[in-house]
């Protein structure tokens, strides 16, 4: 059965819940809508007891380019958070499906899920820097614990994505799967996955989630900080003004 959203559409095959982000002539930005759509989905994947499995992507050419500048991304959802998945306890598992790239916010909904299936050409990177921003959706404590800490740090700091290849020699991704076919190997790990016992496998995930994520609130409060930080700088203006008029920023220091 599926179902179509603004922005997102959800499709079951038996026990799977496939999540797709449908905004494909912006890239799959984060909007408002994007952040609430994706909030229902992964309610409806976490709150139907026959779902033992969920797969997110974006689509056969690219899986999400972060938050939409122009018009940000809407308030943080009471379960989800941040696009309505940054902050989620989930109890069941969530494989994202990566083709073509996933940049700033959308490499933070890839650390926010629990496996990672991506397609040989996908790419992976925080170019926030680059725009005057910080990562603000869970990369500055999530990215260092899916990758050696100064892989995480030059990522941040450059803003220079990563290969599919590299991704998986270094633990960030699960698979590395020829082009188009991301969603097809997610789904055949999912069926794996929804054949064993659903209350071993959600108390599996419980329990490493509460050791690996122990220290999020204070993650979230540092974000928090140099989110605020860069919200008052002229710098911030400069990233923004110059990518929304496609130009090199000019940056103040400041």
């Amino acid at each position: 059965m599926r179902t179509d959203n603004l922005r997102v559409t959800t499709e079951r095959t038996g026990h799977v819940l496939l999540i797709t982000m449908d905004r494909p002539a912006k890239k799959n930005a984060v909007d408002a809508d994007m952040t609430q759509a994706l909030d229902n989905a992964l309610d409806m994947l976490d709150d139907d007891p026959d779902l033992r499995c969920g797969i997110l992507t974006g689509g056969p050419e690219i899986f999400c380019a972060g938050t939409d500048l122009a018009t940000g991304p809407g308030d943080p959802t009471e379960r989800g958070g941040k696009y309505g998945i940054a902050g989620r306890s989930r109890t069941t598992p969530l494989i994202a499906a990566v083709e073509g790239f996933a940049l700033g916010g959308g490499m933070e909904i890839a650390l926010a899920c629990d496996l990672v299936v991506a397609g040989r050409s996908a790419r992976f990177g925080l170019p926030e820097v680059t725009h005057g921003l910080v990562a603000n959706c869970g990369a500055l404590f999530r990215t260092h614990r899916a990758l050696p800490l100064h892989v995480a740090k030059q990522l941040l700091l450059t803003g220079q994505p990563i290969s599919a290849e590299r991704a998986f020699t270094l633990g960030l991704a699960n698979d590395v799967v020829d082009d188009g076919t991301a969603v097809a190997n997610a789904l055949r790990l999912a069926a794996v996955i929804a054949e064993n016992a659903p209350v071993a496998v959600r108390e599996t995930l419980a329990a490493v989630e509460a050791v690996v994520g122990r220290d999020d609130p204070h993650g979230w409060e540092v974000t928090a900080t140099a989110e605020k930080s860069v919200l008052a700088s002229r710098d911030f203006d400069e990233g923004i003004a110059a990518f929304l008029e496609r130009r090199t920023p000019v940056w103040k220091g400041n």
